[in-house]
């Protein structure tokens, strides 16, 4: 009987894993283009991967990184309180997050009133695991 447990546990972790994990870093690359007129890839020897726009923060090394942490950067007010809760970026959440970022806001603070300054949504899931695979392919070792 713990064997049959086991299969359905087993079974049940995969299916509940998200559709969106292990994207494609050549198609994120392309993806990135709507991104990068807000946001560049400059990594910490000040090179750039991506010469883009300053509107967004720069996104070399943003795997792992605490949402809205990085310095030098002025931050919305409901992105100061995320990173105050030490919450960091993984795959998921940075999918939820471009796909609708005042939702995620709202829904990571609990609070109907929380505000995103990206107005910007990547609504395809695929896409947004894709630009999340090209940014941890750049990003630091």
């Amino acid at each position: 009987m713990t064997g049959v447990f086991k299969a359905i546990t087993i079974a049940s972790l995969a299916l509940a894993a998200p559709a969106f994990a292990g994207g494609d870093a050549d198609k994120g690359a392309k993806v990135f283009k709507k991104c990068k007129s807000c946001h560049m890839i400059q990594d910490d020897a000040g090179n750039n991967i991506v010469k883009g726009g300053k509107t967004g923060p720069n996104l070399y090394g943003v795997s792992g990184r605490v949402a809205g942490s990085l310095d030098g950067f002025r931050y919305g007010k409901s992105l100061k309180s995320v990173a105050e809760s030490g919450l960091a970026w993984s795959e998921e959440e940075f999918v939820s997050y471009v796909a609708d970022p005042k939702k995620w806001l709202q829904k990571t603070l609990d609070d109907k009133k929380a505000k995103s300054k990206m107005s910007f949504k990547l609504k395809k899931e695929k896409d947004a695991a894709n630009v999340w695979a090209y940014l941890v392919s750049v990003g630091p070792s």
